[in-house]
């Protein structure tokens, strides 16, 4: 399939994951080729091709989000597209998707594979507590979550105005700790990873795998920090069959 990710960690064999990437749709520049993103000025006709291209090759169903950058998790549904930045399911063939282009994907099930979740994750809505919103309609004991952390901006990357850090800082003071000096005075780089695991592990959440990518300097990805001008990549996870 392409070059498209299928994430390494200790899911349950009925768990079914995928993070696709700029290769193996229809799409032309600067959305080359494989954009799902239907909000980014794309011919909508080929951003319909690489959506059912995606059905075809992965054999789910997609649930689509309006993300806006907020807390809003919702059951996902094919049917539907709802405004929120996660979904959940339990419906076998039901994939929780979101889209992303430097923020970061995060994929949950549980140990038992009976429920999954995915989450859509830029500064604000860490901030924000969209993963501590979505550990909570998961409905599952902390000590028996996985999560898998996606390809987003990479601490090298990732320039970020002081108020970005006082929005986390403010909240966990260990938080500090992802974020160091910018050569820029007044500003920091950060590590959106890290601060996914420091909120994770404040709600108990231990077992978290991935995040080791680097969407700006990796040319697999899509990147709004690249390119103000890109697509959008698609990350998912659903019960099989």
């Amino acid at each position: 399939m392409h070059d498209w990710l299928m994430p390494q960690w200790p899911a349950p064999a009925k768990v079914k994951t995928c993070v696709t990437t700029r290769s193996g749709g229809v799409s032309v520049a600067p959305y080359d080729s494989l954009n799902v993103g239907e909000h980014v000025a794309d011919d909508p006709q080929a951003v319909a091709k690489n959506r059912q291209r995606l059905v075809s090759l992965l054999g789910c169903k997609p649930a689509w989000l309006q993300q806006v950058h907020g807390v809003a998790v919702v059951e996902a549904n094919p049917a539907a597209v709802l405004e929120a930045d996660a979904s959940w399911t339990e419906t076998p063939g039901v994939a929780c998707t979101v889209m992303t282009a430097d923020c970061l994907p995060v994929l949950f099930c549980d140990r038992a594979g009976t429920r999954v979740a995915a989450a859509h994750a830029g500064w604000r809505g860490l901030a924000g507590g969209v993963l501590e919103a979505t550990l909570n309609e998961l409905a599952v004991p902390a000590d028996q979550v996985l999560v898998w952390l996606g390809p987003a901006i990479g601490p090298q990357a990732f320039e970020v105005g002081a108020e970005v850090r006082e929005a986390f800082v403010g909240q966990q003071a260990q938080a500090a700790a992802a974020f160091q000096p910018s050569v820029n005075s007044g500003k920091f780089m950060a590590d959106i990873y890290q601060l996914a695991r420091i909120r994770l592990a404040a709600c108990g959440v231990e077992a978290v795998y991935g995040g080791d990518f680097c969407t700006v300097t990796d040319p697999r990805f899509f990147s709004y920090r690249r390119s103000a001008q890109t697509g959008r990549f698609a990350s998912l996870i659903w019960l099989g069959n």
